[in-house]
């Protein structure tokens, strides 16, 4: 009887050694990170293949997989569900109020201090540093202004404007021809979009939108009265598609890329789908000039975006900062640049893509960051585009004007 106890015994502590081992093991490979899955939250559903190859790259090197959570840009759903640190152990999101809304939140991981910051342009990404601490790496830098037809241009003689009249002047050659000047985005991001470049030398001072949160600027004075009044004459000359403001940016973008339109309000961001519809287009870009070319101080318009962040809440921060440290070795960043037609902020980026390299003149170019992502409130913002959807839809610049500040002088007193 006693020899079997023993054996029942020595059985049970063998298993329990063999169990042991195992979870050992286990907890060696968490530490590690292999078999480990992390999740990558973001909008650019159009680079889902190009982050795919880079994810399997990653896995191949780290044992770390990483699964997408792809979202429309317009229903972004960031602050609902990083709170439980499931989802989004590395997440994107844009610069302005919405970095700010997440920094209030305390969704971000500092990165201050990591090692991977040195592979990006340190000017390119101030803007995700807030109160000392680096909460996030922008990883593209975008020109947010109208992408046009090279060719079509070219073959009707047409060059990028130098002020307004000629900027009217390209759109009514185009209209007489048969096309459409504009592509107008109006159902989603083309307000927050054409805005940027209409206003830039309206409003020269960078500090417009601090002002008019501090109650020091209007919307009823010159500088945005002209902006409304220039989209309306886009509007009333019909140099926009009709139903502009029913049009969302995958419908304008096959107008663009149907040779049916020649200018794209968007981006540069755009590029890659619109050559997915069309391998042939050259794409170029261009800015609205609103004022006489001797009083304009800038030619376009730039943004640091795509801001990689680290979720606070989440139980894989060293995956996560490892996934981004991958994104941001040179090779990586070059990979994915060219395969998007995106530029990148990373430094020794090599740019193979045709698109980047007709495009390569605008990072020497006086660009000027995006205006609208220097408002600091969400509700600010609406009210500032629901003047452009009003004017487009038929009101007049100075009732559009006063009905949004009216909105705003309501916010800025709670």
């Amino acid at each position: 009887m006693k020899k079997k106890n023993y054996i029942f015994f020595a059985f049970v502590l063998i298993i329990a050694n063999i169990l042991a081992a195992c979870s050992s093991k286990e907890t060696e490979t968490e530490k590690n990170g292999a078999s480990k899955t992390i999740n990558f939250m973001h909008w650019r559903g159009e680079d889902k293949a190009a982050f795919e190859k880079l994810a399997a790259q990653f896995k191949e090197e780290t044992g770390i997989t990483v699964e997408m959570s792809i979202y429309p840009s317009e229903q972004y759903p960031v602050q609902q569900v990083l709170r439980d640190g499931a989802t989004g152990d590395v997440f994107a999101s844009n610069p302005g109020y919405q970095l700010q809304s997440l920094q209030k939140l305390g969704f971000y991981e500092d990165l201050s201090g990591e090692p991977f910051l040195k592979n990006f342009d340190e000017k390119l990404i101030e803007i995700a540093s807030v109160d000392g601490k680096q909460l996030a790496v922008p990883l593209q830098l975008v020109f947010n202004q109208p992408v046009y037809n090279k060719t079509l241009f070219d073959k009707l003689g047409l060059a990028p404007p130098k002020d307004w009249k000629s900027f009217l002047a390209i759109c009514k050659t185009l209209k007489d021809n048969g096309y459409i000047p504009i592509a107008f985005p109006g159902a989603d991001i083309g307000p927050g979009q054409l805005m940027n470049s209409m206003m830039m030398n309206n409003a020269p001072d960078e500090e417009i939108f601090t002002q008019l949160m501090n109650g020091e600027s209007k919307l009823t004075e010159t500088w945005w009265i002209k902006t409304l009044e220039q989209f309306k004459e886009l509007a009333d000359k019909e140099y926009l598609q009709k139903d502009s403001l029913g049009t969302k940016h995958d419908a304008a973008i096959a107008l663009v890329a149907q040779e049916k339109a020649a200018m794209l309000a968007s981006g540069s961001y755009a590029i890659a789908s619109i050559r997915n519809l069309n391998e042939d287009i050259k794409l170029g870009l261009l800015a609205p000039i609103t004022v006489p070319e001797d009083q304009a101080k800038y030619e376009g318009i730039h943004t640091t975006t795509f801001l990689l962040g680290v979720n606070k809440n989440s139980k894989k921060k060293n995956e996560a900062k490892q996934f981004i440290e991958f994104l941001s070795r040179p090779e990586n960043a070059s990979a994915y640049a060219n395969e998007t037609s995106q530029h990148v902020t990373v430094k020794n980026v090599e740019y193979e893509s045709e698109d980047l390299q007709n495009i390569a003149e605008w990072t020497k170019k006086k660009t000027r960051f995006q205006p609208r992502y220097l408002i600091p409130d969400e509700n600010v913002e609406k009210a500032v585009l629901s003047s452009i959807q009003s004017v487009i839809g038929g009101q007049t610049p100075r009732q559009a004007a006063e009905q949004a500040q009216a909105i705003i002088d309501q916010h800025i007193k709670k």
